[in-house]
């Protein structure tokens, strides 16, 4: 038995919170929405998804933000994205820990920690 993939990642969200992750994660991070199974559709939440970059909110009653857990996305042109993430009021806090990793962290709407990493193929244009 081999785990070979790792299919989403879920965060929590207070509950009528749908249309600022909408707004965070489809229009600042540009990964669109994609319906929820009906059956899940009920629950509240919603999922972004484009190819293998799934992230699934979910409604938490009592609800508390991840801020050390997170999910860390990887992006063709950082810089362009922190300018634009900044631009909408959200603030970018650099991390330079890892030498040779250009990345970065930051909270989506609810608290949660995000990380962003400059993807290493595309660092040098």
């Amino acid at each position: 038995m081999t785990i070979t993939a790792l299919d989403h990642v879920q965060l929590a969200m207070p509950a009528g919170g749908e249309e600022e992750a909408r707004r965070f994660y489809e229009g600042l991070l540009g990964i669109p929405e994609t319906p929820k199974p009906p059956a899940l559709a009920a629950r509240g939440g919603c999922w972004f998804e484009a190819g293998t970059v799934k992230i699934h909110l979910g409604v938490e009653a009592d609800f508390v933000p991840a801020r050390k857990a997170h999910p860390a996305l990887v992006t063709d042109d950082l810089a362009t994205l922190t300018a634009r993430l900044e631009a909408a009021g959200i603030a970018i806090t650099p991390d330079n820990t890892i030498v040779g990793t250009r990345r970065c962290h930051l909270s989506d709407p609810f608290g949660n920690r995000i990380e962003l990493i400059q993807d290493k193929a595309t660092m040098g244009q």
